[in-house]
């Protein structure tokens, strides 16, 4: 039950608001002096505080308010403080407004205005306290996540990267082949030099091999390696890749890219650990941990013949999928900020900007931005136009109402479509998440 605190030197406005109150399930404490109220406050949890202005007979400065309102904002700096206060007053109470006080009420207050305001910050708090915790608890996993294993300086803050960044340790050590999903850009082969990095092979090698950067003909002598004479221009024997990785980890980008023929000896390797040089007829034997990458939906190319359904089952030990970055909306400013470098920082208009911006190239799109924001940018700091980034689409919500329909789908996806949580995530109230969802179109279940 919500406990508010009314501190008020007239005992019959305490007794009316602890009525008032009992009728909407809120406990109510009185207090009819700023040192009692103070007390009470150190002594017992309050979730709310209403204040009078004036506490001594025929004192009608509002000065004692003010005191009082400054004191509890020194013990309890996110407690929400409400003022009753009298037209006498009323810039006092103004002021403390801008100092953070939640709202004022003028002496007769409306009942039902004031049980609309004490329900909208008793929620807010709720929010807020829900927000803090889940942040406690992000910060506790990240240090146990940082201190346990080699991230390898990755830059995150959303929790879809965390997610994946603790399927890439738990699966590291584990001798099994990975499965690298996500879009062009998102980051596929840092989560690779992650496995690898917390993997029992992380002292041999790190191989990666773009399979979609060459042409068919060279993609087995680039896996296997070549003899010399084994094709035009192979002067001299060539080590492939599968050597080169030998004792350490195999990085096969593109793996949706490789041609029939080159899938057929890859699955040939994997199943026996053995392969031969173009050009060869002797085997050669490696220890190899694969790891392979795609953002192509491999099942439709397994059903169109293009990948052999057998060589996927291999692959897919298990599947890691690197969320795009419009899916983990709080990681887009760590990282602008960390491509921005030291010397020049972001303008308030530029974070609007670019967290409205739905980052089609992932990651790799927002280093070029800020690459090409720190050439054009004048001073230290860097504004929207630096950016030069397009226009926020149609349905964004206009400047000052974030956060956008993106945020919010975010939002509502890793929540699994709780709203509660999916608001306490964005800092909002449940009512103020429902307007907004109303509002873009977009349905509450």
């Amino acid at each position: 039950m919500p406990v508010i605190l009314v501190i008020d030197d007239n005992p019959s406005v305490g007794t009316a608001l602890d009525v008032l109150f009992s009728l909407h399930d809120i406990r109510t404490l009185c207090a009819q002096s700023p040192e009692q109220g103070l007390d009470i406050l150190a002594r017992e949890p309050v979730d709310l505080v209403i204040q009078d202005m004036n506490f001594v007979a025929d004192t009608t400065s509002g000065d004692e308010g003010v005191a009082l309102f400054h004191r509890i904002r020194q013990s309890h700096p996110d407690l929400p403080v409400i003022l009753l206060t009298a037209w006498t007053h009323l810039e006092a109470a103004v002021d403390l407004i801008k100092a953070g006080a939640a709202d004022y009420l003028a002496k007769p207050w409306d009942d039902r205005k004031l049980v609309a305001t004490v329900n909208n910050l008793l929620e807010l708090g709720d929010n807020r306290r829900q927000l803090e915790q889940t942040r406690a608890g992000e910060r506790r996993r990240r240090t146990v996540l940082e201190r346990e294993y080699d991230l390898r300086g990755i830059i995150y803050a959303d929790p879809a990267s965390e997610a994946a960044l603790t399927l890439a340790c738990q699966v590291a050590r584990a001798d099994i082949p990975v499965l690298i999903s996500g879009p062009n850009g998102a980051g596929k082969e840092r989560y690779a030099e992650i496995i690898h990095a917390n993997s029992r092979v992380a002292q041999g090698p790190f191989v990666a091999l773009n399979c979609g950067a060459l042409p068919g003909e060279l993609i087995e002598a680039e896996l296997f390696g070549a003899d010399a004479g084994a094709y035009t221009g192979a002067n001299k024997p060539r080590e492939g890749k599968f050597e080169a990785a030998d004792g350490g980890t195999l990085f096969l980008d593109e793996i949706g890219t490789l041609p029939l023929a080159g899938q057929v000896k890859l699955l040939r390797v994997l199943e026996t650990g053995c392969f031969a040089r173009l050009g060869s007829n002797r085997e050669r034997h490696v220890q190899v941990r694969i790891i392979s990458a795609t953002n192509a939906d491999l099942p439709t190319l397994i059903a169109e013949g293009k990948f052999r359904e057998d060589l996927f089952y291999r692959l897919n030990g298990i599947e890691l999928r690197v969320p795009p970055l419009a899916a983990r909306p709080r990681d887009i400013l760590p990282l602008a900020r960390h491509f921005l470098g030291a010397g020049k920082h972001l303008g308030e208009d530029a974070e609007r900007a670019l967290q409205r911006h739905p980052w089609p190239g992932n990651v790799r799109e927002l280093r070029n931005v800020m690459q090409r924001a720190v050439l054009l940018a004048r001073g230290d700091t860097v504004s929207a136009a630096d950016l030069g980034l397009p226009p926020a689409p149609a349905g964004a919500l206009p400047a000052g109402e974030d956060p956008d329909r993106a945020l919010i789908e975010a939002a509502l996806a890793r929540s699994g479509g709780v709203l509660a949580q999916a608001a306490a995530d964005l800092g909002l109230s449940r009512q103020a998440l429902y307007r907004r969802l109303d509002r873009l179109g977009i349905p509450r279940t």
